[in-house]
This record gives C-alpha cells, sequence and structure tokens, in this order.
C-alpha cells in the first residue's frame, strides 16, 4: 500500500486547495453555492483521488484515480480563470494559484505517464 503523504504531487495539491480556500472566503456571498462551491469541490477533488488512488492494489488501478485528479485541476485551472475574469481574485493572485495548479497538472502527467510505462 502506497503513503499518499510521500508524493510530492499530493503535497501540493493540499496546499493548493488550503490556498483556493483561503481565497474563495472572500467571494460573494451569492456565489456560495456556485463557483465557489464548485471551486473548492474541484481542488480538493485533486489530493482525495491520488489519497483514494494510493489505497488500490494495482498500478493501473492508481493511475486511473491520477487521471481524475488530472481531470480536476483542469476544472481548477479554468474556474480561477473565470473567478479572475469576474474580478473575484486579483490577478497576482490569480498568476500565483494559476502556476501552482499547472505545477501539479505537470506532476500528475508524469506519475501518469510513470505509472502507464509499467
Amino acid at each position: 500500500m502506497r503513503d499518499f503523504r510521500k508524493y510530492e504531487v499530493w503535497q501540493l495539491s493540499h496546499s493548493l486547495a488550503l490556498e483556493v480556500y483561503s481565497q474563495t472566503i472572500n467571494f460573494p456571498k451569492v456565489e456560495q453555492y456556485g463557483i465557489t462551491s464548485q471551486l473548492n469541490r474541484a481542488v480538493v477533488s485533486i489530493p482525495t483521488n491520488i489519497s483514494e488512488g494510493c489505497g488500490r492494489n494495482s498500478d493501473a488501478e492508481f493511475h486511473r484515480f491520477i487521471q481524475i485528479s488530472l481531470g480536476s485541476a483542469h476544472e481548477v485551472e479554468y474556474l480561477l480563470q473565470l473567478s479572475l475574469d469576474l474580478k473575484f481574485i486579483d490577478l497576482e493572485k490569480y498568476k500565483l494559484l494559476d502556476a501552482q495548479v499547472n505545477l501539479v497538472k505537470q506532476k500528475l502527467y508524469h506519475l501518469a505517464q510513470k505509472l502507464n510505462s509499467k
């Protein structure tokens, strides 16, 4: 069984989730059940699926959960862009979060490739 905490991509995605949560607190209350909720669910889905995949018995199953995490990372990337365009976050914070989510995507992609080659 794998320990999800040892994966750098889990650590990075966990940090991203904490940072996104700290930003969405400031989103308009009218978006509580809209973009705020969707962005929070998507960003939490990244480390959650990595964790769940670590509990699976095969590389193929782990790979499937890494792919789900990657899909969630793409969703977060778009929702951050939308949040910027709606002026829920400023450009400086957007750039930091966008860089974080793209690093997570890169790490997930490389992990998926490594698992796929086994």
